[in-house]
């Protein structure tokens, strides 16, 4: 239903803006950073026609130099455009196949340099890990959902998952864990009232920290944090 808004009060604009994404996935001259203005901009506007405020917390946690990689839970769909919105640095991001032929999203992907993984595919998968570790190491920034597909309980986290973080390993770069809360209300609920989804960049855990850990453990803190936070976040509601 609010998909249904966001496309009926931007009917005007809306194949301009699928044009200019289209056309950055496509024209190898465009940099990651225009690429990445474009989707920002076409995002606020989106949000703002779909009667959806984004509050952002901790922005200060994001690292100053580039090569970090995001690591939200996941509620749906919308995940991604609440850091499209509130992330003042480019990032790219993972997600499983099934979803990479969505419209748009599909053409996001390509502006945005990002992967699509096959779960049912290990050499595709490790190609992944791998390539998403080479791309941060030489300072592009990502985003991977460690549950490894989306809960359906609300703000409650789905375990999260050791292999997801291979690739932070590799890379050793900084972790940056975020809590996603009611995003999952925009897309699920049969309504177009006005809501608000919060997200929240923890302090990152950097290469020190974990070096020494398992993916599990790291998995495991990780989700650990983000809950603390959530609940922190929740607890006047």
């Amino acid at each position: 239903m609010r998909i249904a808004l966001m496309v009926l009060r931007l009917i005007f604009k809306a194949p301009y803006y699928f044009f200019q994404i289209w056309w950055c996935g496509k024209n190898k001259k465009v940099t990651l950073e225009e690429a990445y203005a474009v989707v920002k901009k076409v995002t606020i506007n989106a949000n703002r026609a779909g009667r959806v405020k984004i509050e952002s917390y901790g922005l200060e946690n994001i690292p100053e130099k580039d090569g970090f990689m995001f690591f939200p839970n996941h509620q749906g769909l919308f995940d991604v455009l609440v850091f499209l919105e509130s992330c003042p640095r480019p990032f790219g991001f993972v997600i499983k196949k099934e979803a990479s032929n969505i419209i748009l999203l599909k053409q996001v992907m390509e502006a945005l340099r990002s992967y699509a993984m096959d779960r049912d595919d290990i050499k595709q998968s490790m190609q992944v890990i791998m390539n998403v570790a080479k791309d941060v190491s030489a300072g592009r920034n990502f985003m991977i959902f460690a549950e490894g597909t989306r809960s359906r309980n609300g703000n409650k986290l789905l375990d999260f998952k050791g292999g997801s973080f291979k690739s932070a390993t590799k890379a050793k770069c900084p972790i940056v864990p975020c809590a996603l809360i009611d995003s999952f209300v925009p897309f699920d609920e049969n309504s177009i009232r006005p809501v608000t989804v919060k997200v929240v960049y923890l302090p990152p855990m950097y290469y020190e920290e974990y070096k020494d850990m398992k993916t599990v453990d790291i998995a495991a803190e990780v989700k650990r944090r983000i809950e603390e936070a959530i609940a922190q976040h929740t607890e006047n509601d």
